[in-house]
């Protein structure tokens, strides 16, 4: 019981962080003469009111936290938090707790899906608020805990192997956590600065320009328009956007490196980076080729406009669009998905497996075909050189087993409510790999809105189970976890 009252404790300091995160909103709802003000005022108030409660009341329980202490803060940081995020968009807008909760687990999770229609006539600040949700879960609320909150008394590092995604969590970029979380989000706040100042330069308002810097660096794609990103028509903004997701779909590890060692090394020497790039690159211009082949564009310059932005955008899981690619063929929809499976790097802010696990998986294929040859031969599995240790590949195989297990039981759930397969293939692989649209009726003109309840919880779940890669979720549902 002490060791819960500890957590409670803990959880106590990082909802009061949150809370202040509606600080921006509501200064947005301020300058704009909105009356969101009022409802964003008493959000902050509620949500810091309860954290400060739960820190101040259990804070003669505090310790230092264990691994499996870290694993369950994770897990209710991630289910919780979208229960005062849920807040702005419950008082304002008319609709179900269901889909206010959908909304804010698909914003701090990064996804991108959304139930919302009419984004065009929300206030600024309501759009802002789903913006930064994306922007804060991107990178992780956990880790930011970290970087600004050392003073909590937590284990740092059970905390940051917790929320960091990927198969190799204990890679040091320096000497404390505290100060490797700091750096990291130094970067990405960096980024995101220029990010912004990039879209507002080439047109977009300042209120767009922030909302979608937001998105962008959070690969999230949560958008002020029905549109998406379609609706500012903007070639420059294209680019934009495709720079600023590229960077992003690489591990931020390497972002650091690349300023402390001041080249360009770093990228050619990260075994994710350039196959990542190239993977996304490459498949844009095919499909390019591949639409322009079957004339869904009659050039091939708009063929490659509309391919290389929308298959960046759904491979690095940031879900923007700037057309319907729901009516291109299905080959090149579900080619686009199959990206958003796998693509991004570990450390980056995108979702699905991760390209080093892709990576291992076809090494561990290669060796395994190797020894059918040479059974007695010691084959080892390497990466960027370097041998892999069994255990982390017996750990890439369980993680692949548990996605595609996850897919296929949820796929089946979605259908026996009698959603048809396209609509509940796409919508669980979409909220599974934290992408955001899907296909059918899922697509990138419609919302989820038209899943039922249980279709959406479902998806909800699906969304945590991508963010927090499965086995952080998991864990705590087991008995082993339980046990003293």
């Amino acid at each position: 019981m002490q060791s819960l009252f500890s957590l409670l404790h803990v959880l106590g300091g990082v909802v009061f962080l949150f809370g202040l995160t509606l600080s921006l909103p509501m200064l947005v709802a301020w300058l704009n003469g909105e009356p969101t003000l009022r409802l964003f005022a008493e959000a902050l108030l509620f949500t810091c009111l309860a954290g400060f409660l739960l820190w101040v009341v259990f804070r003669p329980f505090r310790r230092e936290l264990r691994i499996k202490d870290g694993f369950l803060l994770v897990f209710l940081v991630w289910a919780g938090l979208p229960v005062f995020g849920m807040l702005p968009l419950l008082s304002h807008l008319d609709i179900s707790v269901t889909d206010a909760y959908f909304e804010a687990v698909s914003g701090l999770t990064a996804t991108g899906a959304t139930v919302l229609s009419g984004l065009d006539a929300l206030p600024a600040s309501i759009n802002i608020w789903r913006g930064e949700l994306q922007w804060f879960g991107g990178m992780g609320v956990i880790v930011l805990a970290v970087a600004i909150l050392p003073m909590l008394g937590i284990g740092g590092r059970q905390l940051f192997k917790a929320e960091t995604p990927g198969p190799m969590k204990d890679t040091r970029l320096t000497p404390r956590i505290a100060q490797t979380a700091k750096g990291l989000w130094l970067i990405y706040a960096g980024l995101t600065l220029v990010c912004f100042l990039a879209y507002w330069a080439f047109g977009m308002s300042w209120t767009d320009a922030l909302m979608h810097a937001f998105s962008t660096m959070g690969l999230a794609g949560f958008s002020s328009h029905d549109a998406s990103f379609g609706y500012f028509d903007s070639q420059a903004l294209e680019i934009i956007a495709i720079t600023f997701m590229l960077i992003s779909g690489i591990n931020f590890a390497t972002h650091f490196n690349f300023l402390r060692t001041r080249t360009f090394g770093v990228y050619v020497n990260d075994g994710e980076a350039k196959v990542f790039v190239f993977t996304v690159l490459g498949s844009g211009v095919l499909i390019a080729f591949y639409l322009w082949g079957v004339g869904q564009y009659g050039d091939f310059p708009s063929a490659l406009r509309y391919a290389l932005f929308n298959t960046v955008s759904v491979a690095t899981t940031t879900g923007y669009a700037t057309t319907d690619f729901g009516l291109w063929p299905a080959f090149a929809g579900f080619w686009m998905l199959l990206l958003g499976t796998f693509s991004t790097s570990s450390g980056s802010t995108g979702g699905g497996i991760k390209m080093i696990r892709a990576r291992l998986l076809i090494q561990q294929l290669y060796r395994e075909l190797k020894r059918l040859l040479h059974p007695s031969a010691q084959i080892p599995v390497r990466y960027a050189g370097v041998p892999v240790s069994n255990q982390i590949i017996f750990a890439v195989l369980a993680f692949f087993f548990v996605f595609v297990l996850a897919a296929i039981i949820m796929t089946l759930a979605m259908m026996a409510t009698g959603l048809e397969p396209v609509t509940a293939v796409t919508a669980v692989i979409a909220t599974l790999s934290n992408i955001g649209p899907g296909l059918g009726g899922v697509g990138p003109s419609t919302t989820f809105a038209a899943l039922n309840d249980f279709q959406t919880w479902l998806c909800t779940l699906a969304m945590l189970l991508g963010r927090l890669e499965m086995f952080t979720f998991l864990v705590v549902l087991t008995p082993a976890f339980w046990r003293k």
